[in-house]
């Protein structure tokens, strides 16, 4: 069968589609049908888009920014009270230059990372499952119900947008959403601050995604978005807009018709703030190309791999306190755990042919 690859669909993207999810969430089957269309399209032709429509109040945005902006103003003594590197779970204050997809150029923003909370008596947490457990919530008066309120706001959306996603693949809504019990979906709330001396280049490393998707509430532009021929192209500030982008897990499902898109972050000097949340399935999700999309293109175009142990090796080969575990000999990497960058747009820039993926 033949049928255009990855990079040739991409190649032509100058522009992010908006796409108005509010019929997914409210409309009956066929205004269903129609907005799983579009997230098809925008899925295999660009691998992002702006959504409207999505419900969350406005209230709920300014409440995740104002708390963000009570937290980060806070002395660093305090913010590192919460050191993500105080916990076994990648929960918590990530100061700056801790993270980095390249060791050589760490980014020089701070976060605050929090993810689906789950009680410390939990099976899974109990098992000493990675990157699951408790959230470790700052000491500051009135943080946690308006940033938790918008984690499940999001969250809710996520949901919505993952049966589109199946429907556009020609799967049923829940074909999905039946790994999506326990995930590790993080929140980051992002500061990137004032930088007089910054110039006008790449901020955050370029990179995709490890999870199944992103909802992405900016406060500012500068994300920029790599298309097929390995142009950057502007994602324009939309004020209420999230910005969605295919990750890792939805390119390994679809077997390459949805595409991981690389985007990246441009160093401005202005301070701003960011609100990923990264849209994951459970962690022993052993994921593949489905039998529905291997047959339809008549090979699988990758191999498998367990979600949680994806993410998770990621997670360590970009934070400075898990590569010290690492190299302390404190943790291991998971079996089969594949180098930063290897996946998705980014990986076929980066080393045509070496990550196994032919779409």
């Amino acid at each position: 069968m033949s049928t255009p690859t990855g990079n040739q669909r991409l190649a032509g993207f100058q522009a992010i589609p908006v796409i108005d999810i509010h019929p997914l969430l409210h409309g009956d089957d066929q205004a269903k049908r129609e907005v799983a269309a579009e997230l098809g399209r925008a899925a295999r032709d660009v691998g992002f888009f702006q959504m409207v429509g999505h419900g969350i109040d406005d209230s709920l945005r300014d409440g995740l920014i104002h708390q963000a902006k009570r937290f980060f103003a806070q002395p660093e003594a305090t913010k590192m009270e919460r050191y993500i590197g105080l916990y076994h779970h990648h929960r918590g204050y990530v100061p700056p230059g801790e993270e980095s997809p390249d060791p050589a150029k760490p980014d020089m923003k701070e976060a605050f990372d929090l993810a689906f909370e789950l009680p410390s008596d939990d099976p899974a947490v109990l098992a000493g499952t990675p990157l699951l457990g408790p959230n470790p919530w700052p000491d500051l008066e009135g943080f946690k119900e308006p940033v938790a309120t918008y984690y499940d706001a999001a969250y809710h959306v996520g949901r919505a947008l993952m049966g589109g996603f199946a429907m556009a693949l020609g799967l049923a809504p829940e074909q999905l959403l039946q790994f999506v019990n326990k995930p590790p979906s993080q929140l980051r709330l992002i500061h990137y601050p004032y930088n007089p001396d910054a110039e006008d280049a790449q901020g955050i490393g370029a990179h995709t995604d490890y999870e199944c998707f992103t909802l992405l509430l900016p406060t500012a532009p500068g994300l920029e978005v790599m298309n097929g021929n390995g142009e950057w192209i502007d994602v324009p500030f939309k004020e209420g807009a999230l910005v969605v982008n295919i990750g890792d897990m939805l390119e390994i499902w679809s077997n390459g018709e949805f595409v991981a898109t690389s985007h990246r972050v441009r160093k401005v000097k202005e301070e701003r703030y960011s609100f990923p949340l990264f849209f994951a399935c459970d962690y022993p999700t052993r994921v593949a190309p489905l039998p529905e999309l291997v047959a339809r293109h008549g090979q699988a175009h990758y191999g498998a791999l367990t979600a949680g142990d994806h993410l998770y090796a990621q997670t360590i080969q970009t934070f400075r306190y898990l590569r010290e575990r690492l190299a302390a000999g404190e943790i291991t990497l998971p079996e089969d755990a594949r180098e930063v960058g290897t996946l998705g747009q980014h990986g076929k820039q980066k080393a045509p042919g070496s990550t196994g993926a032919t779409s």
